[in-house]
């Protein structure tokens, strides 16, 4: 779906492993549990945390911090405080001494004390690490990336579940992040918090990715699975929009603007290339009827709206984003609902498929929750 940061949905599971944390009592042949627990508890290095965004991913954020805070505790040695939050309708809250994250569930924003801008809002709260969940501006990217680029400026990690940065000034605002022995991820940005960027860099080195296919929007296969089913095509986006992958104006989606954003994150992030919304091919679903829909189904095939890129022999970046008539036994064709599925062609890979099935903003959430353990952690 055109999943902005502020509304999106996810379900998939990952599995993580850390070292044990021991104490002098332990080595010693001494434990009586609660001296190993101490021991964590003296080693956790406690983060000023600031969210941009408090729709349902910045919601979802808070939530899954504070269900996940003894775990961060006690396997990575993390403690945190929420010391800033925002959003269009607040403004931009601080509370040096943290908020009560059961209170901002609740709506309640009464701890916060409101200052005038982002900048003034980093230098009030000091936040260590900084979470963009605002709307896209598929556009040009603001106001996220001068968001991204003033936290990591001022020393905060920048963790975005917003796609306009990555899109519109990827490389810069990684270059500055490492100037600054920082981070910049943004493991949300894509399919909801789904090991993508993270699978690359730290599980698959010395690999070349030489393109990718995949249903990267689920909106349109909502919609295009209503039609086949025999709704009209304003039917099945208001469908759609019952369901909540669909906002009030689908242009973004039934158009496959979201979806282009997507392969220009994965091409210029994975594959090195440079390229723009423009570079991408574009063509949405508004052209398909119910008739070929139905047909497609007789003759076993289905409709999807495929993302693709591949590098080709001279080097440039062939993307495109349209819908196609696929054999029922392709991996796409199989992909229904709210699930996703990018499949990657590599060098050692013929093709190697990531999917989630019927993602939840707590999946998004998990993306930015992981990127901020991996940020601090590798600094």
């Amino acid at each position: 779906m055109g999943r902005n940061a502020e509304s999106s949905q996810g379900r998939h599971s990952l599995a993580s492993s850390a070292g044990a944390i021991l104490s002098a009592a332990t080595i010693g042949g001494y434990n009586d549990g609660n001296t190993v627990i101490r021991a964590r508890r003296n080693r956790i290095r406690t983060y000023n945390l600031g969210i941009v965004g408090l729709g349902n991913v910045g919601s979802a954020l808070v939530a899954l911090l504070l269900r996940k805070r003894q775990e961060l505790a006690d396997r990575y040695g993390i403690g945190w405080h929420i010391t800033a939050v925002a959003s269009r309708r607040l403004g931009w809250l601080v509370n040096h001494e943290g908020f009560t994250p059961e209170k901002l569930l609740a709506g309640d924003y009464s701890e916060g004390c409101r200052v005038g801008h982002f900048a003034s809002w980093m230098h009030a709260a000091k936040p260590d690490v900084v979470f963009e969940a605002s709307s896209l501006n598929a556009e040009t990217g603001e106001p996220a990336i001068t968001h991204i680029r003033t936290a990591l400026t001022i020393g905060a990690h920048a963790i975005s579940a917003n796609k306009g940065p990555v899109v519109h000034a990827y490389r810069e605002l990684s270059a500055l992040a490492a100037s600054r022995g920082l981070r910049f991820y943004f493991e949300s940005a894509m399919m909801d918090g789904a090991p993508v960027f993270s699978l690359f860099r730290s599980a698959l080195p010395a690999i070349e990715v030489r393109g990718f296919r995949g249903v990267i929007n689920s909106t349109t296969t909502v919609i295009l699975e209503a039609m086949q089913s025999g709704r009209s095509f304003d039917e099945a986006v208001g469908e759609a929009q019952r369901l909540g992958v669909a906002e009030t104006d689908p242009s973004a989606d039934v158009d496959g603007i979201d979806a282009a954003v997507k392969v220009v994150e994965v091409a210029n992030v994975l594959m090195g290339a440079s390229l723009g919304l423009a570079d991408v091919r574009r063509e949405g679903i508004r052209g398909i009827t119910r008739s070929q829909l139905q047909e497609a189904q007789e003759k076993g095939e289905a409709w999807r709206l495929v993302s693709r890129a591949r590098r080709q022999p001279d080097g440039s970046i062939a993307a495109s984003v349209g819908p196609e008539r696929l054999k029922l036994d392709d991996p796409l064709a199989q992909v229904h609902g709210t699930s996703l599925l990018i499949a990657f062609e590599t060098d050692i890979f013929n093709e190697l498929m990531i999917s989630e099935r019927d993602p939840g903003p707590e999946a998004t959430a998990y993306g930015m929750l992981s990127d901020f353990v991996n940020a601090v952690r590798s600094t």
